[in-house]
């Protein structure tokens, strides 16, 4: 497997969102392989749609872990992207891979297509939180490839939102059962 470089996050963020399916995300024992993500640029559902404290990380760095809190509980995991703008791409869900008896005992959970379909999911599993925020990718947060062939690639509209819903920024390997479920 090769460590993808922060090069690699310094494209286009919708182009590195889709380029991402089918890629090993490891932390501390554990590691999933993306199977959905969603891309933000500067539109109106992004963080980056006004520049913030919060946000400073998508418009200042590309190949850096963004970490952040919705809803008060639950964690996103994200890495910027953009050498020239702003931008980030959430990781929406992983197929469990390796460490899946820990993943199972952090979420509380035994339903392998349950453990990591969702971002906050995921993030429970992999013991990622906000003590990660700002970190380069491949300091603790590794993400590899492994020349995995993803199938069949779909798109839709992210998820939760209620601006920029025309955009088709989010990606999943269709047909995968660790996709999540969309609203």
């Amino acid at each position: 497997m090769d460590l993808i470089l922060p090069s690699f996050f310094a494209r286009d963020t919708v182009n590195v969102a889709r380029d991402l399916l089918g890629k090993i995300i490891s932390y501390n024992g554990v590691s999933g392989r993306i199977v959905e993500t969603e891309a933000y640029k500067r539109d109106p559902a992004s963080h980056a749609y006004t520049k913030t404290e919060r946000s400073r990380i998508m418009f200042e760095t590309y190949g850096y872990v963004y970490v952040y809190l919705i809803y008060g509980m639950y964690h996103c995991l994200n890495f910027t992207t953009e050498r020239d703008d702003a931008g980030a791409v959430l990781i929406r869900a992983v197929e469990p891979l390796k460490g899946i008896e820990e993943m199972k005992r952090r979420r509380g959970c035994e339903s392998m297509k349950n453990l990591c379909s969702g971002p906050g999911k995921l993030c429970l599993a992999l013991a990622i939180g906000k003590e990660h925020n700002s970190q380069k990718i491949g300091k603790d947060i590794k993400v590899y490839n492994d020349n995995y062939i993803v199938s069949s690639v779909a798109a839709g509209p992210r998820i939760g939102i209620t601006e920029g819903k025309e955009l088709l920024w989010r990606f999943y390997v269709a047909g995968n059962k660790f996709v999540s479920k969309g609203k």
